[in-house]
């Protein structure tokens, strides 16, 4: 009997690197010359970030910052859904950030599709917020793993590889 070979495909990431990369922001909001005294708050939830500042060209810098600390903790920009902007009282602005994590169904039956189209050889099934490909050749999944970068953009969500067995 032939042995199945599979790995999972997930959308993920590190939290402990995004608390660092959080961290990382507050300290230079602090410190940088054109971001003191805005009165700028950057607060992590559980699935959200939430940053309030005086003015939108501050939010901008804030953002920048953020995405600069993330890239270099090898955080996918990806996870990173941007809302529309609120202003508060006064000329203060709320800027949320979504956190993109896990497959929703829709998203993970349309990437079933997309690899089983393209590859013949391979089972891929639904498994809560993850996909499970399997097959009997490496080669299979080796190129199940290459056409993720592909599906990654065209989904624009952050995609994994787990599990390789």
């Amino acid at each position: 009997m032939a042995e199945n070979f599979s790995f999972d495909i997930v959308s993920d990431f590190d939290r402990q690197e995004l608390v660092n990369a959080i961290d990382q922001v507050k300290r230079e909001v602090s410190q940088r010359y054109d971001l003191k005294g805005t009165e700028t708050s950057i607060d992590l939830e559980k699935e959200n970030i939430f940053i309030t500042t005086n003015s939108e060209l501050t939010l901008n810098s804030v953002i920048d910052v953020l995405r600069q600390k993330a890239t270099k903790r090898k955080l996918s920009l990806k996870i990173f859904d941007m809302k529309s902007l609120d202003v508060i009282t006064g000329n203060k602005v709320k800027q949320t950030i979504n956190l993109k994590k896990g497959l929703n169904q829709e998203i993970a039956k349309k990437i079933s599709k997309e690899l089983r189209n393209e590859i013949k050889k391979i089972n891929v099934s639904i498994q809560g917020e993850c996909l499970r490909v399997a097959s009997k050749s490496k080669n299979d999944l080796q190129m199940a793993i290459k056409m993720l970068e592909g599906l990654e953009e065209n989904h624009k969500i952050p995609l994994q590889t787990t599990n390789y067995r």
